[in-house]
């Protein structure tokens, strides 16, 4: 293949990518987490959680992909094993299947620690003046937080 030029220094597409890396397994963690809860949800808000939880993980389903598509772009290897997002990953998981209350709250740190990923991944961007992972971090920021509140609103 030829040799990437796209405006954006070795060093700084190294960096960028880490950040992703990182982000990237943050939320394929948060996709995993979750899915476990739509499918072991129970309660009196069973529906509204199931049909909620599942909302969140399609759209995270997009979201990987996005993000280890940014990396691919900056012409580093994404991660793609559960080893490699278990090592990068700032969510812990979750072992047992928590109350539905728990879950909310769980999902809602969860969403919390995406931010702040992103948060870290969006200065290496812009100080690289890389607007194309400025922007795609900034929407998930947007989409983290948004959740996280209304997640929050539940409890």
């Amino acid at each position: 293949m030829r040799q990437i030029d796209i405006g954006i220094t070795p060093e700084n597409r190294t960096a960028i990518a880490e950040g992703l890396k990182k982000l990237l397994a943050d939320s394929y963690t948060l996709y995993l987490l979750t899915h476990n809860f739509h499918w072991n949800v129970t309660g009196p808000q069973f529906r509204e959680l199931h049909l909620m939880f599942e909302e969140h993980y399609t759209e995270l389903a997009v979201a990987v992909d996005d993000v280890a598509e940014r990396i691919r772009t900056l012409d580093v290897i994404a991660p793609g094993t559960y080893k490699a997002f278990a090592a990068l990953s700032s969510i812990k998981e979750v072992d047992e299947v928590p109350e539905a209350s728990q879950m909310v709250e769980i999902l809602t740190g969860a969403h919390e620690q995406v931010v702040k990923t992103c948060r870290t991944v969006l200065v290496v961007a812009q100080e690289a003046a890389d607007e194309s992972t400025a922007s795609l971090v900034s929407d998930r920021m947007r989409i983290h937080e948004k959740t996280a509140w209304m997640l929050r609103a539940m409890l």
